[in-house]
């Protein structure tokens, strides 16, 4: 009775987390500098704004505790959140699965050719993301007289008689502001992909054509999505933040604000607050909004994930 009981004391000792801590020290020890900058760079900021979010600040004075004033504010009488916030939701349903989606087929097809052709192919997929004039680009095409290349080509097919504003005009705002966001939607988590899947075991496949396994979606199924699991959620991560956080896109080609607020996003409306109006409490109301959808959205992800060749 008395070796149960010392080691059942010994296996609780060795479960605690100050025992790990002294067995891995060295370990925490060369973590710790990653620890420190995203604990100030990332948490400690995260924190404040919630912080802030129940106070008015308008940066001259010290922060003023209202409770929930803020949030009562920003659903019940900002009519302009409301439609931000349903512009977003709309971002994220359609850009964020087909985005990602987009980014798992075009890195499967990549994958399948050879070092150089693939290397270019993935560069040509990956240009637009951190292409800086990418704007530029699409103000020409979407320019509303008949010199814009989209007005000007349709034109001459005889589609349409006459120029249209496309940024001006309210039903073609969202609709083409998402075109370019999945065009622009190739970034980082396709780039996991292509890396999750040149590290995929061959071996695998041999031994799932053994236990049934007949065509390549059944290999993509059972075995290459099961073996880059951690890429996958990677990129799951990544496209939730892009679709979320939509605004250098709408500020730079439908302006901020946006004809009857057609292009107004959660972030937009956040960088009304806090970088023109100086209302870092509101702001702060808003940024946790947000940060709570993408967390409650990324734990669904997750759920969803768990599943995969099942």
């Amino acid at each position: 009775m008395a070796e149960q009981t010392s080691v059942k004391k010994s296996v609780k000792k060795q479960n605690s987390l100050g025992y790990r801590i002294r067995r891995n020290k060295v370990c925490y020890f060369m973590m710790a500098p990653y620890f420190i900058l995203f604990f100030f760079f990332t948490v400690l900021p995260v924190v404040i704004s919630i912080a802030l979010s129940f106070t008015y600040f308008n940066m001259l004075e010290f922060p003023t505790f209202v409770g929930w004033q803020n949030y009562i504010k920003l659903f019940l009488e900002d009519d302009i959140f409301l439609i931000s916030l349903k512009n977003t939701l709309i971002f994220a349903v359609v850009t964020g699965p087909i985005s990602y989606i987009l980014c798992l087929l075009f890195a499967w097809i990549i994958n399948e050719f050879s070092g150089k052709v693939r290397a270019f192919l993935t560069l040509i997929f990956y240009a637009p993301s951190i292409c800086g004039n990418a704007y530029m680009v699409w103000n020409l095409i979407l320019t509303g007289d008949r010199y814009g290349y989209l007005n000007g080509i349709l034109i001459k097919l005889g589609i349409l008689d006459e120029a249209i504003l496309w940024m001006k005009t309210e039903k073609y705002v969202l609709p083409v502001l998402i075109v370019v966001q999945l065009w622009l939607s190739l970034g980082t988590g396709f780039l996991s992909f292509i890396a999750g899947l040149q590290t995929v075991d061959k071996t695998l496949f041999e031994a799932a054509a053994l236990d049934g396994v007949k065509n390549r979606w059944q290999e993509l199924w059972y075995v290459t999505l099961p073996a880059m699991k951690p890429q996958l959620m990677f990129g799951a991560v990544m496209q939730i933040t892009q679709s979320f956080a939509v605004a250098d896109i709408s500020i730079q080609l439908a302006g901020n604000p946006s004809v009857n607020y057609a292009g107004a996003t959660v972030v937009t409306h956040l960088l009304d607050y806090g970088s023109t109006r100086f209302d870092m409490g509101y702001a702060s109301a808003i940024a946790t909004v947000l940060f709570l959808l993408m967390v409650g959205t990324n734990k669904l992800v997750q759920r969803m994930l768990r599943r995969v060749g099942e």
